[in-house]
């Protein structure tokens, strides 16, 4: 019964994880220096998830957790500005290489497994209460 809902909870805080790395891409879309203010555009982060053995059902079920969050490796992308103030020699602005498309697709999905864990969440908490109503 409580297995349930750890595996449901695992769920919410693993897709939570991803909604904040994605957030943090899309904020983060054409920010080309970094914190020390050194011309290195943003890296995009994804999250990686891993089963939880922690958390397992009798059926076999487990739970998910964030295994890490990485950043990609993969090169800016260069867009030609030559009077930009961060150009390079060769006149190119180097961003991130962040594909705006993709991220909004990687939220939907990531909120759409964040509902349906809430969704698994509610039926589980109706389950006890008709249980409990039926004990009583």
């Amino acid at each position: 019964m409580f297995t349930t809902l750890d595996i449901s909870t695992s769920g919410l805080v693993a897709q939570r994880a991803r909604i904040n790395a994605i957030s943090s891409n899309l904020a983060n879309l054409s920010t080309q220096v970094n914190e020390a203010g050194e011309n290195v555009p943003y890296q995009p982060r994804f999250v990686v998830f891993a089963t939880d053995d922690s958390v397992k059902t009798a059926s076999g079920g487990v739970g998910v957790k964030v295994a890490a969050v990485e950043t990609s490796t993969a090169p800016p992308r260069l867009k030609y500005e030559p009077h930009h103030p961060l150009a390079n020699q060769d006149g190119y602005v180097a961003y991130p290489n962040i594909d705006m498309t993709s991220e909004f697709v990687d939220s939907l999905e990531a909120t759409r497994a964040y509902e349906a864990n809430i969704g698994v969440i509610e039926v589980t908490k109706d389950l006890n209460q008709f249980t409990l109503r039926i004990l009583a």
